[in-house]
């Protein structure tokens, strides 16, 4: 397997080293139709099926025969929960039963996932860091250390908007990281083996610390 060198940093955003990255991961070519059917797919599976009119069986009423059949001089009914009745039931309206999911292959699912990562690299919008070290599990804390390391981005602006945010993956559930990250808008912070393109193309820069790399390599290349 090839491998490619990137910088490693320590969380003062200094460089005390370089660490390898699997080129199957970190360096494939880019299919942008394969990377949008596998954001399309991942967005369609977690959609909620909403929208839902209730049909002549869901309404309330109707219990009761509105008139009796003949002599009143009125058009026949048996149910005030006619569709032609104000209050009745839907005809053809939309129903909740309907599936949105689509399916992917796995392979395919995992070289989108790779060619999201290999996208951070070529655009300098990856920083490997050797770990994460909090003396006290607080927010502001945590903000500093990202603020501090996002230096050493291309083009990154302290605005904590959305096109200026941070996905940082951990190797395991670090529980002091993922306290101290939820509160932060402009950063989310996500387990090695549950990496998906979503995530990775949502946020503008990544961060991997060090361990996640292994994890990542055992996780998804089992696809082969």
């Amino acid at each position: 397997m090839k491998i490619m060198k990137v910088g490693l940093y320590n969380q003062k955003a200094e460089k005390i080293g370089e660490v390898n990255l699997p080129d199957r991961i970190f360096n494939i070519e880019i299919n942008p139709d394969l990377v949008n059917q596998a954001v399309l797919t991942q967005m369609a599976n977690v959609r909620q099926p909403l929208a839902h009119t209730k049909g002549r069986g869901e309404v309330r009423g109707g219990g009761k025969k509105p008139w009796r059949q003949k002599g009143t001089g009125r058009a026949r009914h048996g149910s005030i929960r006619s569709p032609i009745w104000k209050g009745g039931g839907v005809t053809h309206g939309p129903l909740k039963e309907k599936i949105y999911s689509k399916k992917m292959n796995k392979k395919a699912k995992q070289k989108a996932l790779f060619m999201a990562l290999s996208s951070k690299v070529k655009d300098n919008q990856l920083m490997v860091l050797d770990l994460i070290s909090l003396n006290e599990t607080k927010t502001k804390r945590m903000k500093e250390i990202l603020e501090k390391i996002s230096v050493n981005f291309n083009d990154y602006k302290k605005t904590r908007k959305k096109h200026d945010s941070i996905l940082l993956v951990q190797p395991d559930s670090d529980k002091n990281l993922i306290k101290a990250t939820k509160n932060l808008d402009f950063a989310k912070i996500v387990r090695a083996d549950s990496l998906n393109t979503t995530d990775v193309l949502e946020k503008k820069y990544l961060v991997l610390l060090k361990e996640a790399i292994p994890v990542i390599e055992k996780t998804y290349l089992k696809y082969g």
